[in-house]
């Protein structure tokens, strides 16, 4: 009878550390499949930011080849130029099919912007100099002297909008409540950097939006300001030729 009884206990004892260890692994295996997960959506952010520093760069040396691109125009010597009739055939059936296309547009509905805009942000009389980025997602914002609180339970930033060529530059400070928080990495660097996403009115012309930003150091950039797809979509169209189609320059830019 106790051989019996000893024999019951351990079997109990022999499951019971089994089902113990079946959990452990489980958790075990969750545990991995999240920081997998956690691991692609850093790397993923990675990637875009640096896909968008190289936007930007590419922007710069693009609006450097129009302005040398103006000069050899203004330049270049007046040349009369003969069309032939069978030159001045092809540009009228050209009109003509450029007429048809415009009487029923597929996109009359958007505005056209220029690959660089002037851009008024919330509670801000200045102007800021935008890039318009159709290979970027998400937009970003110059953020510096980036300080985190809280204001009813709510997380919130404050941070410097710093654009030292600007005209009346000097410390611009932003206030907005905390959307989220992005975790990028570095493409020079294993660390990841917990960056804040905040949500402003951004107006532009006629377009009176809001989009979420986030908060980069972007005083090396071109412009302090740049627009992703999630801004433009659904509302305009990018000319990547031209500039300030809905905006007019700034004097010293």
């Amino acid at each position: 009878m106790l051989k019996l009884a000893f024999s019951l206990i351990a079997i109990s004892l022999l499951a019971g550390c089994a089902s113990t260890s079946s959990e452990k692994q489980n958790q075990e295996t969750l545990n991995a499949i999240k920081e997998s997960e956690s691991k692609i959506a850093n790397e993923i952010e990675t990637i875009k930011l640096g896909l968008s520093n190289q936007s930007d760069y590419i922007a710069s040396l693009e609006s450097e080849v129009l302005g040398l691109q103006n000069k050899i125009t203004k330049l270049a010597p007046q040349k009369q130029i003969s069309t032939s009739v069978t030159e001045v055939s092809s540009e009228e059936k050209y009109h003509e099919t450029q007429a048809s296309n415009q009487e029923n547009p597929p996109y009359d509905h958007l505005v056209i912007l220029g690959a660089i805009e002037n851009v008024q942000l919330e509670n801000i009389e200045q102007p800021y100099s935008a890039r318009i980025d159709t290979g970027s997602t998400t937009s970003s914002i110059n953020a510096v002297d980036i300080e985190e609180f809280e204001r009813d339970g709510k997380k919130w930033v404050r941070f410097n909008l710093n654009e030292p060529d600007a005209e009346n530059a000097g410390k611009i400070w932003i206030e907005a409540p905390v959307v989220r928080f992005a975790n990028i990495r570095q493409s020079n660097s294993d660390t990841l950097e917990k960056r804040a996403v905040i949500e402003l009115w951004v107006k532009i012309g006629e377009i009176h939006e809001k989009s979420q930003f986030t908060l980069a150091n972007r005083s090396q950039m071109s412009h302090p300001v740049l627009l992703g797809r999630e801004f433009i979509q659904d509302i305009a169209l990018v000319d990547v030729s031209k500039t300030f189609l809905l905006s007019k320059p700034r004097k010293n830019i």
